[in-house]
């Protein structure tokens, strides 16, 4: 009789340390995804800070066009791409996407096909890869509203 408990113990100890196990699993797990939404949200902070210095870096090039601010932007969007992040491309013409595009004015729509369409990109969008829109872009549409 003492060896069927001891038998019936050990069953149930070996079920504890397996759930136990899986749990301690389940928090690792948990803590790296928490981790790494931590160090998402911390990028995204600080490169919300860094907007308006890229924005202006933008400007200055459509204004000057000099190849100099060309090579720098460029080498700005190649690292932000390393850190996920990058400018959502829009063009003149595309049908607006209220998920990345902000209608900041309206043009008035002289050809009926193009109504609901971007007429100009006025400030560029940017997003995380793989997730949210960071800045969504500012954009004149063809239309009477949205």
């Amino acid at each position: 009789m003492k060896k069927i408990k001891t038998t019936r113990e050990a069953e149930e100890l070996k079920n504890q340390l397996a759930r136990a196990l899986a749990d301690y699993d389940n928090l690792r797990k948990r803590v790296e995804r928490e981790s790494q939404e931590v160090i998402k949200l911390a990028s995204i902070t600080f490169f919300t800070r860094l907007l308006p210095v890229i924005d202006t870096l933008y400007l200055a090039y459509d204004h000057l066009k000099d190849d100099g601010l060309k090579q720098i932007l460029s080498q700005l969007e190649k690292i932000l791409e390393e850190e996920r992040i990058v400018k959502i491309t829009i063009n003149q013409g595309d049908t607006y996407d209220a998920n990345l595009e902000e209608v900041v004015d309206i043009e008035e729509v002289k050809d009926k096909d193009n109504k609901g369409k971007i007429a100009e990109v006025l400030l560029n969008g940017w997003m995380m890869k793989d997730g949210p829109v960071i800045r969504p872009a500012k954009v004149k549409v063809y239309g009477d509203q949205v």
